[in-house]
């Protein structure tokens, strides 16, 4: 199972900047254990969406062809934490693009008040130099990735067919 941490994007600047939206709800069951009567999301999650965010964005770059993993988080500075009924906005910026990796900058916001800076590098593991050999099919960027990416028309689905957990 993966689990998505961004709900959808409202802006994207294809190759240079994305900023994605989450909402955050009780819904959530990991909410009602992190932390008991005073639930808010965890720090880790925010890293993650976050990593999401900025990773499809680097893939997308290079139009989904390399597979895109967190390989560090360079910098992480968290100013406040997010409840549940917060809806918090993610943005990224390509910082800078090389055929082995990227690395990009981030700035979490709820009401344009600051919750975290989050800056992480990108590993483009066909292109890693340890001569390690990786399956052909794309496991990062699945039909589950692929589907927030079409909400912007920046991958086209073809008339009358489904995107896939697969595509």
């Amino acid at each position: 199972m993966r689990w998505i941490w961004i709900d959808k994007f409202v802006e994207f600047e294809s190759g240079r900047r994305a900023v994605a939206v989450k909402n955050v709800t009780l819904a959530e069951e990991h909410l009602h254990d992190h932390f008991p009567g005073f639930p808010i999301m965890p720090e880790c999650l925010m890293i993650e969406a976050m990593a999401q965010t900025a990773g499809i964005l680097v893939g997308q770059a290079r139009d989904f062809q390399e597979k895109v993993v967190l390989a560090k988080i360079s910098k992480v500075t968290f100013h406040d934490f997010v409840r549940p009924g917060d809806q918090i906005r993610l943005e990224a910026k390509i910082d800078m693009m090389a055929p082995e990796a990227a690395s990009t900058e981030g700035r979490i916001t709820r009401d344009d008040e600051p919750i975290a800076e989050i800056d992480l590098l990108f590993s483009h593991i066909d292109q890693n130099l340890a001569g390690k050999k990786f399956p052909k099919e794309n496991f990062v960027f699945t039909g589950m990735f692929k589907s927030l990416m079409r909400e912007i028309a920046l991958i086209d689905t073809p008339p009358g067919e489904t995107p896939t957990e697969s595509d």
